[in-house]
């Protein structure tokens, strides 16, 4: 489609000095860059409104925070940019994957932004059975290495399920197949969760009907099955792709109810078939699977219940035999009680004399009895018994009074002694206390004679110190007729150099303390003389 310039207002006619080639440039309409990129936008998704478009995915990092995918397509001669919306996004039955070659259907735009075209895909598919069976032997590599297929997890197949639940299409074929042999065989409540097997959304059906089948709660309103049929008829691996989902492969491997899988033909095979419990090669097996033949089980039945009848009963004729065999070989009554009425005849006769000679010694016993009661009356005994209580209860009180006076005369010498050591302690605490008033005034008095001569002590060594201190002074000295010079900061000097630079001298004598000047001039001739003791530093005691 020709690009149609924006109308605009007729330019003025060229001037005759302007070359004819500025003249043409001058004429060329002006485009704004979003005009251009609107026009252009325009043109390429009229032309190019819904496209096909085979190529490999390069590029794919996941899906963008926003929620949509970008990536590129590429061939051996050329890339475009590709991207799938979020809300298209969900519904692709084929996620993007880095190096898988698919056919994107959508339509051809631009992107302004960067002066580029791109794919709008609404739909993403694996190019070719290649691609197919690649992407399932990847998938199933990954779910392997996860360890879904592992032969350990799987469950056995309960030998006459109570209910049947089964995940099909409730329009096709398979149904009707699974529900005849069933009813063939062994005829079971079937729960059937209706599903689409085939297209978008399948597998997440699928997924979902395995799911609300183990939700049920066992003894509900909705009975539990004990045994789930997935099946599905024969197709193409398009056809089956929705049992090689990832959802459809966890949601059998987590299912707690034992799966059969029944999916397509013999031939076909599908990841749920790795992950079952149990593989049907077709619905109608999955059905010969599930429950056994009916017929067979009361014919076996029967047979087992004639070989129990038969064995029971030749079991009762071998015991009735040995029976009779023992019963032969015991002896007959007569000679099982012979010796017993021999020895009843034997005790009979010894029981008269026996009866006799025991009522004998039993009279002679009796009479002895009687003659020692006649001897020893009861009244005789019970008068000896009184006098001899009598005589008890007078000497307990004998002796109760003797012991209460041998108690208070003990006690009374008790009391005696307790006095007597009374007043002992009494006397030698008084000594005791007498001997220490004693000790305590010597040695009070030692303790004053001591301090006194102490005292006297440190006075005649203070008085000794004292006359020192007085012959050491250097008053001692002034009073043998000498003077202490000072400047006039009060500082002795003891050279004439010295005396030479002060401004004022302050002679110190016995009697007093008198201000001189110095007298400037021709310095003395100094004569050599006896040297001078030096003067003790000023202490405490001078005045």
């Amino acid at each position: 489609m020709p690009l149609v310039p924006p109308p605009r207002a007729k330019a003025p006619p060229p001037s005759t000095d302007v070359p004819p080639a500025a003249v043409l440039a001058g004429n060329q309409p002006e485009w704004s860059v979003g005009d251009l990129a609107a026009a252009l936008k325009q043109t390429l998704e009229e032309r190019f409104g819904h496209v096909r478009l085979r190529g490999e995915i390069s590029g794919f990092r996941g899906v963008h925070g926003s929620g949509h995918a970008y990536f590129s397509l590429k061939d051996g001669q050329a890339r475009i940019d590709a991207v799938v919306w979020k809300g298209v996004y969900g519904r692709l039955r084929q996620k993007p994957q880095e190096g898988l070659e698919v056919i994107a259907t959508g339509r051809i735009t631009t992107f302004a932004g960067k002066s580029s075209y791109q794919i709008v895909i609404d739909s993403l598919e694996p190019a070719g059975i290649g691609a197919w069976m690649a992407l399932l032997e990847e998938r199933r590599k990954q779910l392997a290495a996860e360890g879904l297929f592992l032969p350990e997890h799987r469950k056995p197949i309960p030998f006459l399920p109570r209910v049947v639940g089964v995940v099909t299409s409730p329009t096709g074929a398979v149904i009707r197949d699974i529900l005849h042999r069933l009813q063939d065989r062994f005829p079971r409540p079937v729960l059937v969760w209706p599903v689409r097997v085939q297209g978008d959304g399948a597998a997440e059906e699928v997924a979902a009907a395995i799911r609300g089948f183990n939700a049920l709660a066992p003894g509900g309103p909705i009975p539990r099955p004990d045994l789930l049929i997935v099946a599905r008829g024969g197709g193409s691996i398009e056809d089956l792709w929705a049992f090689n989902e990832e959802c459809v492969v966890r949601a059998a491997f987590e299912s707690a109810i034992p799966l059969i899988s029944a999916v397509g033909h013999e031939t076909d095979t599908t990841l749920i078939d790795h992950v079952s419990d149990r593989r049907a090669p077709t619905p109608t097996g999955a059905a010969e699977m599930a429950v056994p033949v009916r017929a067979d089980l009361i014919a076996t039945v029967a047979e087992l219940a004639a070989r129990g009848g038969g064995a029971v009963r030749r079991r009762v004729e071998r015991d009735r035999a040995d029976l009779r065999g023992l019963v032969r070989a015991m002896p007959g009554p007569d000679m099982l009680l012979a010796a017993k009425r021999q020895r009843l005849d034997l005790a009979e006769a010894r029981l008269a004399p026996a009866l006799a000679a025991g009522a004998a010694r039993h009279r002679v016993r009796l009479q002895s009895l009687l003659d020692r009661l006649v001897r020893r009356s009861p009244e005789l005994a019970l008068a000896n018994a009184r006098a001899r209580l009598d005589r008890i209860d007078d000497r307990a009180a004998r002796a109760l009074a003797v012991d209460l006076r041998r108690r208070q005369d003990h006690v009374g010498e008790l009391g005696r002694r307790l006095v007597l050591a009374k007043g002992a302690g009494l006397e030698r605490a008084r000594a005791v206390e007498a001997r220490r008033r004693d000790r305590l005034a010597a040695l009070t008095s030692r303790l004053a004679q001591a301090g006194t001569r102490g005292i006297e002590r440190r006075h005649d060594r203070l008085q000794a110190l004292a006359g020192l201190l007085g012959s050491l002074s250097y008053r001692a000295v002034l009073d043998r007729g000498f003077a202490l010079v000072r400047d006039g900061d009060g500082r002795p000097l003891r050279r004439a150099e010295e005396a030479e630079g002060a401004a004022r001298l302050s002679l110190q004598f016995a009697d007093g303390t008198v201000e001189a000047l110095p007298v400037k001039g021709d310095r003395p001739v100094k004569r050599p003389r006896a040297k001078a003791a030096p003067l003790p530093e000023k202490t405490l005691f001078d005045s």
